[in-house]
């Protein structure tokens, strides 16, 4: 791989070289061939699920594109239209004839064989998942779930305040949360929290017919309740409910006294009294925020460099992505919120949205979304698209290890030595504070899915019993009680991939181990995280984690060793 080049996507052998997505009268030929293809041996069973994932990435591919400009450029009827169209006539289309292909290739006769070799016998476990799951009836409930979920991005990115006479993203305008001036932090604070505020009646609205929706999809599968439905959609083989519980409880054991002696030693600091939602994310010692680039193509290609330095091959994955248009980072008005890399299926080359200003953050979350991207190209050439699908808990293992490893390159960013160490003790700082919040969200999601017909003051009530557990003991929210209530309401998963959450509190636990392995030894901890990433998903989660020589473990002993790790290098930083 040249460090710029363009990659082309692979030569098509089932479907033209022509062939676009325009519509279900073009693709259904395509379908039919499948479902009428007589199987007469182990090979020509391959041969139909290599036809079968062309067909499928080609499909990806084309709504990938859809979304992604859809999320660009959240004004643009035409992008929306798009969208709409292929999920209300596409997408339903499409549902009941791969439960048709999944039934085909489970009744063949070299099923069995095929399960002896590598990745094929995962594949045939989701297979068989996905036919236990299938029912009609819920086509047109996903067609519905997926419309309503677009509403959230039309709201969110709607969503601009007024600062010293210039129109701001609510991105942009909470980087003046960083400002040493506590005043303008306190004006900016409200401004943010009041423009969230004015939409909490319709985001309430909203996320109420979604719960109604999903567990209508969950009563229809033969399943009690939609976090039931969704630990089998998800394919959680290797965990359950209780050990989610279970990690939910490490952390508030584990974790949380450390974050709330972080916050003590911040009010002490600032020598404030009391300490409110505004003094969060100041310099506690009163210094300017970090500025870790100045622009969408300074950022660029600062990433590009620290991937480079890491190892050549991240460096030209960045690279080729840059050189074919695959990055849109900065922040503006009619962009979705958030940031996301999306697998382009077919060309393998994916795409990075994110809504950057200039902040460690941002430059966090390229490092992370680059991660993902690194991922995508290291599974590009393996045979099938279900090989390269991975589960949430090994892509995210990806994305926050690379945050974690990049860190040895940081001095791209901050060539002021004090700057630098700065920044690394923010970002520890920030893993401590990620982890209780995805238990917060992650058991608020239980609570939602197993009391689904709950009252809107159900829900608040819970909603801050559960912040309150993960939470620390000492900020004050006397006043801000309102925006407090709605915390929930910032968070896209909650909306737009439910049950999404889990996975980043334990690939975080996953990335501190694979950093702790690179810090002893970079060449041997490099190597087993590439390792494990090349894998995709064609072995089981447990032995993902294995080949990058770390455990798949929340328990409270595990926690605790590597929370410790984390401490003593926060010490370091002093």
């Amino acid at each position: 791989m040249v460090a710029a080049e363009k990659l082309e996507r692979p030569i098509r052998k089932f479907l033209p070289e022509t062939f676009t997505v325009t519509g279900w009268e073009q693709l259904k030929p395509y379908f039919d061939k499948l479902l009428e293809r007589e199987i007469t041996s182990i090979d020509g069973l391959k041969d139909w699920l290599r036809d079968r994932s062309e067909l499928e990435s080609v499909i990806s591919e084309d709504f990938a594109w859809r979304y992604i400009n859809m999320t660009r450029f959240t004004e643009n009827e035409t992008y929306s239209k798009a969208y709409q169209d292929f999920v209300e006539n596409i997408q339903p289309k499409i549902a009941p004839v791969s439960d048709q292909l999944n039934r085909k290739a489970a009744a063949s006769e070299f099923l069995d064989m095929l399960a002896y070799e590598t990745g094929y016998d995962i594949m045939i476990r989701n297979l068989k998942k996905d036919i236990e799951i299938f029912r009609e009836e819920n086509i047109p409930l996903f067609t519905e779930l997926s419309l309503e979920q677009q509403k959230y991005n039309t709201l969110a990115g709607a969503m601009m305040v007024e600062l010293d006479g210039k129109e701001l993203t609510l991105q942009q305008a909470s980087v003046k949360l960083m400002s040493v001036n506590r005043e303008e932090r306190e004006r900016v604070y409200h401004k943010i929290s009041s423009r969230r505020l004015q939409d909490k009646q319709a985001l309430d609205e909203l996320f109420t017919k979604l719960i109604d929706l999903r567990h209508w999809v969950a009563v229809n599968a033969g399943f009690k309740n939609f976090r039931d439905y969704m630990f089998t959609a998800m394919g959680r083989f290797d965990y359950t409910p209780q050990d989610c519980f279970d990690f939910h409880e490490s952390v508030a054991a584990e974790v949380v006294p450390i974050q709330n002696a972080l916050v003590v030693e911040r009010k002490n600091l600032l020598g404030v009294d009391p300490l409110k939602p505004w003094d969060k994310a100041v310099d506690p010692e009163g210094k300017n925020p970090l500025k870790a680039f100045e622009n969408g193509k300074d950022l660029t290609d600062k990433t590009i460099e620290s991937f480079r330095r890491i190892d050549p091959y991240l460096g030209q994955c960045l690279s080729i992505m840059n050189a074919m248009g695959h990055l849109d980072l900065e922040s503006r008005k009619g962009k979705a919120p958030g940031g996301y890399n999306y697998p382009l299926a077919e060309i393998g080359v994916p795409f990075i949205f994110m809504n950057a200003t200039s902040t460690l953050r941002d430059m966090v979350t390229i490092m992370h979304e680059g991660g993902h991207a690194v991922h995508n190209f290291l599974t590009r050439d393996l045979t099938l698209n279900d090989f390269k699908s991975t589960p949430s808990e090994v892509a995210e293992l990806a994305s926050m290890s690379m945050e974690l490893i990049s860190m040895d390159a940081w001095d791209i960013f901050f060539t002021n030595e004090d700057d630098l160490k700065r920044a690394k003790r923010e970002h520890l700082e920030d893993i401590l504070e990620t982890l209780p919040w995805v238990a917060t969200i992650d058991k608020f999601q239980h609570w939602i899915y197993e009391h689904p017909n709950h009252s809107l003051e159900e829900r608040k009530e819970n909603w801050n019993a559960i912040l309150n557990q993960f939470s620390d003991t000492v900020t004050d929210w006397k006043g801000q009680e309102e925006a407090k209530d709605y915390l929930w309401q910032k968070q896209l998963h909650l909306y737009e991939v439910p049950f999404y959450y889990i996975e980043y509190g334990m690939a975080q636990l996953g990335a501190v181990a694979i950093w702790r392995n690179y810090k002893q030894d970079k060449q041997k901890g490099l190597e087993g995280y590439l390792n494990a990433l090349k894998l995709g998903y064609m072995k089981s989660i447990p032995e993902v984690y294995a080949a990058a020589n770390i455990r798949f473990d929340f328990s409270r002993a595990y926690i605790s060793e590597l929370m410790e790790f984390v401490k003593q290098e926060l010490e370091k930083l002093k």
